[in-house]
């Protein structure tokens, strides 16, 4: 009798802690999103699971291209998957279908279709806006179908969750989502073409 108890207290130790690491993994560092929608495409398909890190912003600052988790602007409920394009500071423009980051033509091979604005929206056509502090500028990657920041603006940092870093489902997608911009654009400041000029 006594090895039985043993042996069910053992378990329930092993229980109470594998418990107890999954709620802090879960608090604290890691935690699963399902993508819902289109507005990802053809980066992430809905229905797909991905792994979202909490941490990553602890350790360093967002970089332009990564893909993050935050809550919605008008339902903190809601959570959104996007794309960084603008950092704080940088001068986001939309002109002729193409992103201008800071006077330079974004060159975006992960999207299928050009990038417009929305009637009535927070970004206009040609027209430049720089990015407040402690905000970041997100798009979706399928530009035709995401509510993104050209509609309700610039998000703060506050509100992002984390850094999407790994997708387990489906099987045949499955793993490490990399930044895919050139790491030479994805943290540091980007000299404006007009500036480049002046300097040649």
């Amino acid at each position: 009798m006594k090895q039985i108890l043993e042996f069910v207290m053992d378990i329930l130790e092993t229980v109470v802690f594998m418990g107890s690491l999954f709620i802090v993994i879960y608090l604290f560092i890691v935690t699963p999103n399902q993508v819902k929608g289109a507005s990802m495409e053809p980066s992430f398909h809905s229905g797909d699971f991905i792994f979202t890190s909490k941490v990553t912003y602890k350790l360093r600052t967002p970089h332009r291209g990564d893909v993050v988790v935050f809550q919605a602007p008008s339902n903190h409920d809601i959570e959104y998957i996007k794309r960084i394009i603008g950092l704080p500071g940088d001068t986001i423009m939309v002109k002729e279908g193409t992103v201008y980051v800071n006077g330079s033509a974004l060159k975006e091979n992960y999207i299928a279709a050009a990038t417009s604005v929305w009637e009535g929206g927070f970004l206009k056509e040609a027209q430049p806006i720089t990015v407040p502090a402690d905000e970041l500028f997100v798009m979706g990657d399928n530009r035709p179908h995401s509510s993104d920041s050209r509609e309700f603006g610039p998000i703060p940092i506050s509100t992002v969750i984390g850094q999407v870093f790994f997708r387990y489902y489906p099987a045949n997608q499955m793993g490490t989502i990399n930044n895919p911009m050139p790491k030479s654009l994805q943290s540091f400041i980007l000299v404006p073409q007009n500036l480049l000029h002046q300097l040649a």
